[in-house]
């Protein structure tokens, strides 16, 4: 489970009642760390706070359903209807006003975990042409062994995570280059194409990894 508070005391607090209850918990004190944590690892459902700096709630969210439809229950101050309704409309499952009853917020999070899908933790992606052992980081391309760096693993993980999608250059700078400062979309293209290069090195019939101009990138497994 991830809770994301910029509040240390609210952050920890959570974490604390959520473990208490049986739950794994990681917790991010921003948007932009709580979609390169998910990323990482996605979680079974999220808590999310509304007021943050830089990315707040509703942008966090937006971008969290672009990649998945984990539950999401929006915790915050912000009780007015324009804001419920704002949070509904961008994906949130549920909505909870601080100051928030305990048992309520663990009552709503196990209803949710009971309607939403069993999760896939992926230990190993194979489509046909590219294999991946994700704890052994051991990649293949039409059965050839790949040497990746970690930057060029953590791209390949983007794409076959979420394969037929285009993520953008922000998205891509988001989960793998995380903070660094002055990251640019050309450096973004340059690495996509080392990617693509060792990817498609075993095959003259097949580019793994797609331009989208405009938008971004997309990972097209091989068909048939």
């Amino acid at each position: 489970m991830l809770v994301v508070d910029d509040n240390d005391d609210i952050c920890l607090l959570l974490a604390e009642l959520l473990r208490s209850a049986g739950y794994g918990v990681e917790t991010a004190k921003d948007g932009r760390a709580a979609l390169r944590a998910f990323h990482a690892t996605p979680a079974d459902l999220v808590v999310l706070d509304l007021s943050m700096p830089e990315l707040d709630g509703f942008e966090t969210l937006e971008r969290l359903r672009d990649l998945s439809d984990v539950p999401v229950i929006l915790l915050t101050a912000r009780s007015g209807e324009i804001d419920k309704v704002r949070g509904f409309r961008a994906g949130a499952d549920d909505y909870v006003v601080k100051p928030f009853g305990r048992q309520e917020l663990l009552a709503r999070i196990e209803a949710l975990l009971r309607r939403a899908p069993e999760p896939k933790h992926l230990e190993h992606y194979d489509d046909g042409a590219i294999s991946i052992d994700y704890a052994r980081r051991l990649v293949l391309s039409r059965g050839l062994p790949v040497t990746l760096t970690p930057l060029e693993f953590r791209l390949l993980n983007a794409f076959t995570r979420h394969p037929g999608q285009v993520l953008s250059a922000e998205q891509l700078i988001e989960h793998c280059w995380g903070h660094e400062a002055g990251v640019s979309r050309d450096q973004v293209k340059l690495y996509v194409s080392y990617l693509r290069k060792k990817l498609g090195q075993a095959t003259a019939d097949w580019q793994p990894i797609e331009t989208v101009r405009g938008f971004g990138y997309r990972y097209v497994p091989p068909s048939g």
